[in-house]
């Protein structure tokens, strides 16, 4: 997998809805949630875009400090259904977290995690803190991952 990243205004149309078009797939029609996904903060995210022979597999956008949450945060992290059980989500969140450390100062990263991934962003250092919630009608816990 090839590795990827765009600032909002360098997406050309076509990446840009191909990622929407992955978002709603994965998080509105696989996870059965109608919610909002065009939230208006794409334009501030840099987009981390993962392809196979041209096609978008996997993906994630990263917030600078303050933009999202109070610390720098990676989210809207996803795999095309059948590319899962590759490694690939963590390919792709191990080059968010390289890209933050790279460019920031930051001390922490902070996601919104689906609590049945919690095991999966445990592996990559986020430590959970506070308690689940729901969003979006799916629970979340909070995860921190110390840089």
């Amino acid at each position: 997998m090839e590795i990827n990243t765009y600032i909002y205004n360098e997406l050309t149309t076509n990446q840009l809805y191909n990622i929407l078009k992955l978002r709603a797939e994965v998080f509105v029609v696989e996870q059965n949630c109608a919610y909002q996904d065009l939230d208006n903060k794409d334009n501030k995210a840099l987009h981390l875009i993962g392809e196979i022979n041209n096609e978008i597999i996997a993906y994630t956008r990263i917030f600078k400090k303050g933009d999202y949450f109070t610390n720098s945060s990676i989210g809207r992290v996803l795999v095309k259904k059948e590319f899962r059980k590759k490694e690939l989500g963590k390919a792709i969140m191990e080059k968010s977290i390289e890209i933050i450390k790279k460019n920031t100062k930051e001390e922490k990263i902070e996601i919104s995690a689906q609590k049945y991934l919690t095991k999966f962003y445990k592996d990559l250092g986020f430590k959970k803190t506070g308690k689940e919630y729901l969003e979006d009608n799916i629970p979340h816990i909070k995860m921190i991952l110390k840089i």
